[in-house]
């Protein structure tokens, strides 16, 4: 028996964040939705099934795991898109004895197939599953919430964010294991968790009345930053002077934060080290925001935010959505979003004004004009940001960079880009 997390057909949804990982690395809480599923069947035999063009990067990260491949005579099948209660193994037992396709709504939430059914399923593995991967199981129908948007994920972060706290610490003996320097202050310390080699410098603030704060290996708090949970700080990322984090805010690997952050996830390795507000933003990897980049969350009718999704506008149902952008894209310094704007892959934003609420993968400009971002520079740039963090760019990473391109140039053809 193993476990295969799955991709179905609605990852777009999910642009542009999926352009470079699968739905299932993406992050919400503390952990990503992988990470959440894999806990609930501890030690388990799992393989990844994901999209054709990113079955060489998967591998590539992922050594040791089975890709687009189950080897097993038993194999439960599990969406990877769902947010994993943590009594996820009791809804979806590994010992059931017969196969079955578990529906939530209209959604696959998971499946457990044998025999044939499973050598027809295996024949393909290198599409996007469906339902009518499934068709003849009888269908058990249950209730697991599933993301099928990016607000999902930032709507439901500070829940997250407490729920994998109490996991993560569960296991831990100590809770203040870095350095607090003098003149830090920790308010209701004992909802939180500083590890091994952090550091929270003087005049610090964490409180953590409202919610649990966890600080992860070698991360600081620098002098004066006020941080109120819940909030994770992952490992070796930096809080800056005088930053405000609020609640709700998943801060990644490698990251510097600084200004004026609420309700937000930051992707590992990205910068918004400087003043500037983002609310209910997500924020991908090899991000950067230039000094005083500031995003609106809240319509001034207090109205429903709509967002520009996978070629249609869609009512996101939320009052708060602010900035999501896509990995490797940057801004200049006082540049200005509205409500619920989408910044595809490798942008360059810049100018005064606020941009269209939809900025396609590869562009360069702002509110006066924009065109596309050359391809070569776009790479050559990016190799230069990776090098500051003293990482090279490896030729599937660059092959990655290539294949976005190409499949998003249907989107800035659309709106005239010359290519």
């Amino acid at each position: 028996m193993q476990v295969c997390i799955f991709e179905d057909i609605n990852y777009e949804k999910l642009e542009p964040l999926i352009f470079s990982r699968p739905t299932y690395d993406l992050v919400c809480g503390i952990n990503t939705l992988r990470e959440k599923i894999l806990r609930a069947y501890p030690g388990i035999k799992y393989s990844l099934h994901c999209r054709p063009y990113l079955t060489t990067l998967l591998r590539f990260q992922n050594p040791g795991i089975e890709i687009n491949n189950v080897e097993d005579d038993e194999c439960l099948f599990v969406n990877g898109s769902i947010l994993a209660p943590k009594n996820l193994s009791d809804i979806i037992p590994l010992n059931n004895k017969k196969d079955i396709l578990y529906m939530s709504g209209e959604t696959i939430v998971a499946a457990h197939v044998s025999g044939q059914k499973l050598n027809e399923v295996k024949s393909h593995m290198h599409e996007l599953l469906s339902e009518a991967n499934f068709s003849g199981l009888p269908i058990e129908k249950i209730e697991i919430q599933n993301i099928e948007y990016v607000w999902d994920l930032i709507n439901n972060n500070g829940n997250e964010l407490i729920s994998d706290y109490e996991y993560l610490i569960s296991k831990k003996k100590n809770r203040l294991n870095g350095t607090i320097l003098e003149g830090a202050h920790l308010i209701e310390k004992e909802n939180i968790f500083i590890e091994e080699g952090a550091q929270i410098k003087s005049g610090a603030i964490l409180d953590a009345s409202e919610g649990p704060i966890y600080i992860d290996k070698n991360a600081t708090v620098f002098p004066n930053a006020v941080v109120e949970g819940p909030v994770y700080l992952g490992n070796s990322a930096q809080i800056k002077s005088c930053a405000r984090i609020y609640e709700n805010v998943s801060i990644g690997k490698i990251s510097k934060v600084g200004g004026e952050v609420e309700d937000s996830i930051i992707l590992p390795l990205t910068n918004k080290q400087h003043s500037g507000f983002i609310g209910h933003a997500y924020l991908g990897s090899w991000v950067n925001l230039g000094a005083d980049t500031n995003c609106s969350d809240l319509k001034n009718n207090y109205g429903s935010v709509k967002v520009y999704v996978n070629g249609e506008v869609v009512n996101s149902g939320s009052q708060f959505l602010g900035l999501i952008i896509g990995d490797h894209s940057k801004t200049a310094i006082n540049t200005m979003f509205n409500t619920g704007t989408v910044v595809g892959f490798s942008c360059n934003v810049f100018g005064a004004g606020f941009p269209n609420k939809y900025i396609p993968s590869f562009s360069w400009g702002g509110s006066d004009a924009v065109t596309t971002y050359d391809l070569e520079r776009s790479i050559e740039t990016a190799k230069r940001v990776m090098a500051r963090r003293e990482k090279a760019m490896h030729d599937v990473e660059e092959k990655l960079f290539r294949k976005v391109f190409d499949i998003t140039k249907k989107e800035r053809r659309k709106r005239g880009y010359p290519y």
